[in-house]
């Protein structure tokens, strides 16, 4: 009998298939993929046999699966997926080390034992005309990449105030991302490795993490929390076919956080027929654009320190005179951005223990944060 996939089912399998290649080729890119052709042939054939999934764990695939990765230099093409944003930063975070493969053995034949938990979120907000939160909610994950030979048992320590179900509680007096505080989850689901025998009492997780990368917990918050970014849009009239826009964007976050890689857009008037803008004086790292096919304004800034503030105006020129109300033709304003070393939730990490196999067995440990905009919306 044939039946309809469920298209959940699909799209969690394409992503687990991405992972378990970035896994083998430590970097997911096109050229890493022309490359290691034979090898992700391989690897699909054997995840996937006569329509049916077998397995996407990259530790089973090591028992099937022999051939070695070509190794892409991850410096020379920009990665597909998450490793990207750790690519650039501060000099406590390894470039390169989150797009090794788990599988391929470095020069020398060494290994250099590390973990990397990464806690990732990404946000959604919604802005009213007048800079009210009307909807806010925060989808995380905290990732694990172990390169641990051996695969011995680690201990994840949470925030001690961590609270799971709604309490009807605000979680607005936001204190930065070493800031205490109780951190308040509506709802959250654990990977099947993860042991949660002393979670309830100490917040610890405990696990025997599979080689590769993997979701050691995803979690979802929908209480109000304070923003990375407000959005103050202005866009009146100047005169017959004509109208100015002013949109300035304020960096809520400490001064010691910078934000990167932030895309502003804004839709215009269908008639719009030119834009020209004007940036604020010793502007540097910033870019405009005008979409024409699509009548979209476009503000690209390459980097926001905490607390700045930046504004762009734009002028309009139109083919044809204005009916009726401006701001109902224009918005709503969207942005896209990446903090690092920030998270809005305040869940963090406090420990994480190795269990030892010797006294010197000391392998590196690397915990990192990260925002992400999911859809971030202001209107006009």
């Amino acid at each position: 009998m044939r039946t309809n996939t469920s298209p959940s089912l699909v799209l969690e399998l394409l992503q687990r298939i991405a992972r378990v290649i970035k896994d083998y080729l430590g970097v997911l890119s096109e050229d890493s993929l022309r490359k290691n052709f034979v090898l992700v042939y391989e690897l699909l054939d054997e995840v996937i046999d006569f329509g049916y999934v077998q397995t996407t764990s990259t530790e089973v695939l090591k028992s099937y699966v022999f051939n070695e990765p070509i190794v892409v230099d991850a410096a020379r093409l920009p990665p597909l997926g998450p490793a990207s944003l750790f690519m650039q930063g501060s000099k406590r975070m390894p470039g390169t080390a989150i797009t090794k493969s788990v599988v391929a053995n470095e020069p020398g034949g060494r290994k250099r034992e590390e973990i990397f938990v990464d806690i990732i979120e990404k946000i959604s907000v919604t802005f009213s005309s007048s800079g009210y939160i009307l909807t806010s909610e925060i989808d995380g994950t905290i990732q694990m990449k172990s390169y641990l030979t051996g695969n011995p048992e680690i201990r994840l320590a949470l925030t001690d105030e961590l609270t799971i179900g709604r309490g009807g509680r605000s979680i607005y007096d936001y204190g930065g991302s070493s800031g205490s505080g109780a951190v308040i989850l509506d709802d959250c689901n654990f990977h099947e490795s993860v042991h949660l025998d002393s979670f309830d009492v100490d917040r610890t997780l405990s696990l025997v993490p599979p080689d590769g990368e993997f979701p050691v917990m995803n979690y979802r918050i929908t209480q109000e929390f304070k923003p990375p970014f407000r959005i103050n849009t202005l866009i009146e009239e100047a005169g017959q076919l004509r109208a100015e826009v002013m949109l300035k964007i304020r960096a809520e976050f400490p001064s010691s956080i910078t934000a990167n890689t932030i895309v502003v857009q804004m839709p215009l008037p269908k008639y719009t027929t030119r834009v020209s803008f004007e940036l604020e004086p010793g502007a540097v790292g910033q870019t405009t654009d005008f979409k024409e096919s699509n009548r979209r304004l476009e503000w690209s800034l390459k980097k926001i320190i905490g607390g700045s503030e930046h504004t762009l105006r734009a002028k309009l020129t139109f083919s044809q005179e204005l009916h009726g109300n401006i701001t109902k033709e224009a918005g709503p304003v969207s942005m896209t951005f990446t903090v690092p070393m920030y998270n809005p939730s305040r869940l963090q990490v406090k420990y994480l223990q190795i269990a030892k196999k010797s006294k010197t067995y000391n392998p590196y440990r690397w915990v990192r944060y990260v925002t992400q905009a999911n859809s971030y919306v202001a209107r006009i």
